[in-house]
């Protein structure tokens, strides 16, 4: 198996040194040019787009807070990140972190209200952990399925579930796990303070960050260094040389949905224990399709989606002074994110590796 797994060309392409400097140019030509058009629809409305942008990245990072904010807000965008990068490095389109995440919530808050509350906190916040990333393996398991079983497309269930998982969990805060002390509000019982995530002194920023990072290092070193991270790499090359070489492919399609949904669950999880504390209907609301721009624009790198999950993060959190600064409202940040990822969508086949 190793033998005929091996005759296979890797999939991508080998560029010389300046092919290599050429497509890096263009890689941050599509970063860049959204913001200058950005600037000119703040144009527009009469903002001086430079004096925006240097007061957004002061806001951020003018302050152990700011960039506290920022790295909070990158965190479920990484792990939500690789729950769609890592089955895209197989041919895979998950677009259901959204619902991956919420479910992943839904579970470690379950958990964590009715069994762990009086754990200590090194065992139940790894038993949330535990729980999270098996809410977010499930949610991805009924894709997996109809996508193994039922040959049906990915992208699209996926995508759907993510709607059903957003019922789903106001099912249970309007139900079974409504606070009785919530004066008819839906949320979930507040979780246990043992089972709250370490929190940086000054600022919100929690220990989230540390596991975001440590899971995009594993899921790079799977990819890039072992015999598995090769298959995978192959598969979503070529299908068909996949087979050939003997892969057993639905057999990998089913397992890297379910490891992509098992990620997108412990963001869930990191969210219910480092900020929330407890499950509203809105929790972690919009993060998953984020995190899903996040991998576009690392083209599905597990280390460069580091990067440009804190650039969204960055962005996120600067809305607050595009608000001050320009008296429009924050939400015109989603304008900059749309110029990100059309232009993203636009660049084609160019930037696939």
């Amino acid at each position: 198996m190793k033998q005929q797994a091996d005759t296979v060309a890797l999939p991508g392409r080998s560029f010389s040194l300046g092919g290599k400097l050429k497509l890096f140019a263009f890689q941050v030509g599509v970063l860049i040019v959204p913001f200058m058009i950005f600037g000119a629809f703040l144009l527009f409305f009469g903002v001086n787009p430079v004096q925006l942008y240097v007061s957004m990245v002061r806001s951020t990072f003018g302050s152990a807070y700011g960039f506290g904010e920022v790295l909070l807000k990158a965190t479920p965008f990484i792990l939500t990140g690789l729950a769609a990068a890592l089955p895209a490095k197989a041919g895979l389109i998950n677009v259901g972190g959204e619902g991956q995440l919420a479910i992943g919530a839904l579970f470690s808050t379950w958990f964590a209200v009715f069994y762990l509350d009086h754990f200590p906190a090194w065992a139940g916040l790894t038993l949330m952990l535990a729980a999270g990333a098996l809410g977010g393996a499930v949610w991805a398991g009924v894709t997996a399925i109809l996508k193994v079983k039922g040959k049906l497309n990915e992208t699209i269930t996926s995508l759907l579930l993510n709607y059903v998982a957003s019922f789903t969990v106001g099912f249970f805060v309007h139900g079974l796990l409504k606070d009785p002390k919530s004066f008819n509000w839906p949320f979930s019982p507040e979780i246990a303070p043992s089972l709250r995530l370490p929190v940086m002194d000054g600022t919100r920023l929690h220990a989230g960050i540390a596991i975001a990072f440590v899971l995009a290092a594993v899921v790079w070193f799977v990819l890039a260094k072992t015999q598995l991270g090769f298959r995978i790499r192959v598969l979503g090359g070529n299908i068909f040389a996949a087979e050939r070489a003997g892969l057993k492919v639905n057999k990998m399609f089913f397992w890297v949905l379910i490891a992509g949904g098992a990620l997108a669950g412990i963001a869930g999880m990191i969210e219910i224990a480092g900020i929330e504390g407890r499950l509203r209907p809105a929790t972690g609301v919009n993060y998953g399709y984020l995190g899903f721009l996040a991998a576009w624009m690392a083209w599905n790198h597990p280390l460069r989606l580091i990067v440009s999950a804190f650039v969204l993060g960055m962005i996120s959190v600067a809305g607050n002074s595009l608000e001050i600064g320009s008296g429009l409202p924050s939400s015109s940040v989603y304008i900059l994110m749309a110029l990100v990822l059309f232009f993203l969508l636009g660049s084609g086949r160019r930037l696939n590796k």
